[in-house]
């Protein structure tokens, strides 16, 4: 299915209140007597909707399009969508964008000086919450009906669920683990015990997630949770202080042997392999069989002002032509900096930026002409039509959240750093990749290049703006030291460095004033 969420009815959402994880959120009932709770979870027809839910609470923010009835409140309700906020927390932070605009907080993400009470931060903390609400939710109930195909259900709501808690331990550290619909506040627990949790969950489902490519489009199989356990292991040493590198080479090969295979097909003549994994059309033109893990989004049946209708709109300014994205405007906010500019190579297809009238280097973060802007997102289909919405608001091309090739660089990454994986595959690995970047083997390279630092560098060119680049700087040390500086990190226009305390983000400071049982992250 293009969009598995669209088929949830409005009245499914008054099922999912957020209780335990916070209490402060806002969201507001819809005629309650309309639907019930025993309508919902009937049958394994009824609950396979209401599972739309868990799923749609990552790509859409709340019961009427793209803004009207939020799930969450105190933000603007397209600021609040999941990906968007994951490219604010996760790219923005980063070298490898900026944003000109200047509501408040947003500035303080790249220049890195963010507080307690940032709006980014805690609605960020908010939405993953909200999540595990959701995900809690559905699988109490579901558990009910003890139906076999609902087994299936709940297992991937299980995924869901894991998913949020790996973004939360990625970015707060320690907080609570709440696994049932409760109406105490939680305790809090360590980075370390969630990431057990996530763990287990993950080995535990795997087994009752449909097999390798067997799952409709847009919602998981056994695949995902392998990816899933590569990405956790990767980051053990940093997050637990435990090396799981021979753990993340297991599940990365367990991947990289399933159904699920680099798009290399170019079907625009124009175009590339790679520029079809962020097109209109990346649901049906191939880029499909590499996304393990995607957000799903139509124009017309799936709304939002974040997804890939932030990712195309706010990278398109200055003399660019919105025509050229299949949008009927910009909203001048987002590019690049030199940093990740420098880093593609002459003829590497990856390179996709926009430079007339754009300066390389930046002056003024404010000024949309200062700095590349990005063409990597468009809403035109592998042909060039535009997405579904005439309009040109709304945007239909799907925003991966695992593809296979990040699986690759973990395989590449672990392999380096002292995990049982075979070196020559490691390289075979990264050249496929570098393969379909160039066109064919020029920029493919030998055995003494392949380096940690190159590894990280190819992370950048592959997988940029893809939410990735903040973890991938803290695993390395090299997000807050002086080791590695970028244009305006630390607000200094050279780059500067910044206290070991920001490779976390703050506790939000209201939920603080709620729970009494939870303790600030260092520093704030």
């Amino acid at each position: 299915m293009k969009n598995i969420f669209i088929t949830l009815t409005t009245a499914l959402t008054l099922l999912f209140s957020v209780t335990s994880c916070h209490s402060d959120l806002d969201q507001s009932p819809i005629d309650p007597d309309s639907f019930t709770e025993e309508d919902v979870f009937a049958n394994a027809t009824e609950a396979k909707s209401a599972l739309a839910k868990v799923y749609a609470s990552l790509a859409l923010t709340g019961q009427n399009g793209p803004a009207g009835q939020p799930d969450l409140g105190n933000i603007d309700e397209g600021f609040s969508q999941f990906s968007r906020m994951l490219f604010n927390l996760n790219e923005l932070t980063t070298d490898n964008a900026v944003v000109a605009w200047g509501d408040a907080g947003l500035q303080d993400l790249h220049g890195m000086y963010w507080t307690a009470s940032n709006d980014f931060t805690d609605a960020m903390y908010n939405r993953l919450a909200q999540t595990v609400s959701f995900s809690n939710s559905f699988i109490e109930n579901a558990e009910r009906l003890n139906d076999p195909v609902v087994t299936q259900y709940i297992a991937e709501a299980r995924f869901i669920r894991a998913y949020a808690y790996y973004n939360l331990i990625d970015m707060y550290g320690n907080v609570p683990l709440v696994t049932r619909i409760e109406t105490t506040l939680p305790m809090q627990s360590t980075r370390a015990e969630i990431f057990n949790f996530i763990e287990a969950e993950l080995l535990d489902i795997q087994n009752d997630l449909a097999a390798s490519g067997a799952n409709e489009y847009g919602r998981v199989d056994r695949v995902a949770s392998w990816a899933l356990l590569s990405r956790l292991y990767l980051n053990a040493e940093a997050w637990t202080g435990t090396a799981r590198y021979n753990d993340c080479i297991t599940f990365s090969n367990n991947v990289m042997t399933s159904t699920y295979a680099l798009h290399t097909t170019d079907l625009n003549a124009n175009g590339t392999a790679y520029d079809e994994l962020f097109l209109a059309d990346n649901g049906s033109n191939g880029a499909q069989n590499e996304f393990i893990f995607a957000l799903n989004f139509d124009g017309l049946n799936s709304q939002t002002y974040g997804g890939s209708t932030f990712l195309v709109h706010a990278a398109v300014g200055g003399s660019m032509n919105p025509n050229d994205f299949g949008v009927n405007g910009g909203w001048g906010g987002l590019r690049t900096t030199s940093a990740l500019v420098g880093k593609m190579g002459a003829n590497d297809k990856r390179a996709m930026f926009y430079s007339n009238g754009q300066t390389l280097e930046i002056a003024n973060i404010r000024r949309f002409t200062d700095g590349y802007a990005v063409t990597k997102f468009k809403n035109v289909t592998s042909t060039g039509q535009r997405g579904r919405d005439a309009s040109g608001n709304f945007v239909d091309t799907d925003v991966p959240l695992i593809r296979l090739s990040e699986i690759y660089l973990n395989y590449a990454e672990a392999t380096l750093r002292g995990g049982n994986g075979s070196l020559t595959e490691a390289l075979n690995r990264i050249n496929q990749i570098r393969a379909r970047a160039y066109g064919n083997t020029t920029g493919n390279i030998a055995s003494s290049a392949l380096t940690l630092n190159f590894v990280l560098d190819e992370r950048a060119r592959e997988l940029f703006w893809e939410g990735q680049r903040r973890t991938d700087l803290v695993r390395y040390n090299y997000f807050t030291t002086n080791t590695y500086l970028w244009p305006f990190k630390g607000n200094a226009p050279s780059g500067s460095a910044v206290g070991g305390f920001r490779n976390l983000f703050p506790i939000p400071s209201n939920t603080l004033q709620v729970n009494s049982n939870l303790t600030q992250n260092p520093g704030y």
